[in-house]
């Protein structure tokens, strides 16, 4: 593996660290990939719109759509690592995922319309993928949208859309969502699944926000019934909606980079608790086995960015293989996980104060973090079914016996 920075890249760097100290709208008070309260939502979007405008997103848009197609690949990474190393708010929702899937599928009209107002965070999106019989197995999704129209060309054609998502993150916040709905229910599982734009504001749509372990509103379920979506807003073909959502979820690899300097920042907050608290009237950091559990969980932290950087040196070279997201994602999340509980253990009986307890350490953020942590080991697939990818994918295991 060779992944070496540039001169570019650090200068690139340095312009990037500097917009986000000036503009960034404030820290951070929670954990993960968290909704924002609606009162934060004005200063977010805002916030959004300026690293557009600046060219620090959209970095590898169509330059008629205000891209830089020449850029360096590890750009968005890079924007992405500075944002999480200042611990403040990343652009909120999927505006990501359906700027890929528009910008690779959509027509040409789609793109006129939606993509700038993703730059310009007038819309922000949601993703509607997962439902109550469909997480993992995405392909099990059972929305429904039927066509009605007078015939193939009609442009007065709508499908009908009937059914329920969940784990909708930003959903309460969202203008528009990123839909994948069934259009063949005879086909095979992963055909006749079609791709849509859908208008959140649409009559029908019901968006239910779901109150978490944390306490916070993170996902929202959100109720389809009978809403109509102009054919127009189809993004694709007609039963391409798989190969449109897989195409677009592999172009979301910024937000990995992040997760490394995510974890870095915790393994300082936790040398600093360390050194804060105490065992046996001493501080905990001068425990001989407190230090070796930390030196554990640091080897750990560097061994994720090197994963990191793999997977990032396989993409510029073009030479992924399947199982590296999957890797990825399962060794930092366990990692996430065993980070905060250590945070918690080190705090003794004053680990089992709630968030906002005026006892609680660091304003019980660990005890956040904490509860949220097994939030990353389910999101994106189950910890346990990107095993059975992995051995797959990866090492080309045979199927296991159903």
């Amino acid at each position: 593996m060779r992944l070496e920075s540039t001169p570019e890249l650090e200068a690139f760097r340095g312009k990037v660290r500097a917009f986000v100290a000036e503009h960034a709208p404030g820290v951070k008070t929670h954990a993960g990939v968290r909704s924002p309260e609606p009162e934060l939502m004005p200063a977010i979007r805002e916030w959004t719109a300026k690293l557009y405008e600046a060219g620090f997103l959209g970095i590898d848009w169509p330059a008629e759509y205000g891209g830089r197609p020449d850029a360096h690949p590890l750009e968005p990474s890079v924007v992405a690592e500075e944002i999480a190393r200042a611990r403040t708010w990343p652009p909120v929702g999927a505006a990501s995922l359906a700027s890929a899937a528009l910008i690779e599928f959509g027509s040409d009209e789609q793109r006129a319309r939606f993509l700038p107002r993703i730059r310009s965070c007038a819309d922000v999106w949601c993703q509607l993928f997962s439902e109550p019989e469909a997480g993992s197995d995405l392909a099990s999704l059972r929305t429904r949208a039927r066509r009605e129209g007078k015939g193939p060309d009609d442009p007065d054609a709508v499908y009908v859309v009937d059914g329920q998502k969940v784990w909708t993150t930003n959903g309460q916040h969202a203008d528009m969502g990123y839909l994948l709905a069934r259009t063949d229910g005879d086909a095979p599982r992963h055909k006749g699944i079609t791709a849509f734009a859908l208008d959140l504001r649409t009559p029908g749509v019901d968006v239910r926000p779901l109150r978490e372990i944390t306490g916070t509103t993170d996902f929202n379920e959100v109720f389809l019934d009978g809403v109509r979506i102009p054919a127009a807003n189809v993004i694709g073909e007609v039963n391409n909606g798989w190969r449109v959502a897989m195409s677009s979820l592999g172009h979301e690899r910024s937000g990995v980079a992040a997760r490394g300097i995510e974890l870095f920042t915790a393994m300082d907050d936790l040398l600093r608790l360390a050194e804060e608290t105490s065992v046996g009237g001493r501080p905990a950091l001068d425990d001989s086995a407190t230090r070796q559990a930390i030196g554990e969980l640091a080897t750990r932290v560097q061994v994720n960015a090197a994963l990191i950087g793999l997977a990032q040196s396989r993409m510029l070279h073009h030479t992924e293989q399947p199982a590296d997201a999957l890797l990825g994602k399962i060794f930092f999340s366990e990692l996430n996980h065993d980070l905060a509980v250590f945070g918690l253990d080190l705090q003794g009986t004053d680990g089992l104060l709630v968030e906002g307890d005026e006892h609680a350490v660091a304003g019980g953020w660990w005890q956040d973090a904490h509860l949220y942590s097994r939030a990353y080991t389910i999101a994106g697939g189950a910890n346990e079914i990107l095993r059975t990818q992995v051995a797959g994918r990866g090492l080309g295991l045979p199927r296991e016996a159903r």
